[in-house]
């Protein structure tokens, strides 16, 4: 096992894609999982969610299997690992920081709150941070009340769309 995704217990393997020639994460749900009428509705979300977004701090997905997500691969320390090993330079904190505001304020432009941002769910790559673990992400209100056949996420107007955090402005300024 490659990481655990310690919010459902998912088991996240690292893979290769055959078809393709490249490495992939496949991230499993249990059986125990899979019967859970709930759990298995959250599996489906995630999987929904991040089909929708398509962002380089954002964590991709290629397909979904019986199951499991197959997708980008991330390899990295998480945020959380970083800071054990002591406090981030001030240049290194803004730059993740705003890598972070982002990719949030991409999933925000689709309506999709992430609900689970923590040092854990940031992987540092040698490209920059990547947000992942989307399964406690929700639909902004605005969208779950719309007519659900018509409307998208990415049909929010500005009155409905999730306002962006003050901070968005503090890390582009700062940096």
């Amino acid at each position: 096992m490659w990481q655990k995704s310690h919010a459902l217990a998912l088991a996240v393997y690292r893979a290769t894609d055959t078809k393709l020639n490249r490495d992939v994460a496949i991230k499993m749900l249990p059986d125990s999982f899979a019967v859970d009428p709930d759990r298995l509705a959250r599996f489906t979300r995630e999987a929904q969610v991040l089909a929708s977004l398509n962002h380089p701090q954002i964590a991709q997905i290629y397909g979904v299997e019986e199951n499991a997500l197959v997708m980008e691969l991330v390899e990295g320390p998480t945020l959380e690992e970083r800071l054990r090993s002591g406090p981030l330079a001030v240049e290194e904190a803004l730059t993740i920081a705003g890598q972070i505001v982002d990719a949030l304020e991409a999933a925000h432009e689709k309506g999709i709150i992430h609900r689970d941002l923590k040092p854990g769910n940031v992987i540092l790559t040698k490209s920059g941070a990547k947000l992942l673990d989307f399964g406690l992400a929700k639909l902004h209100p605005a969208v779950n009340n719309a007519n659900a056949e018509t409307a998208m996420p990415t049909q929010l107007s500005d009155r409905n769309r999730p306002r962006r955090h003050p901070w968005h402005a503090a890390v582009h300024v700062a940096r």
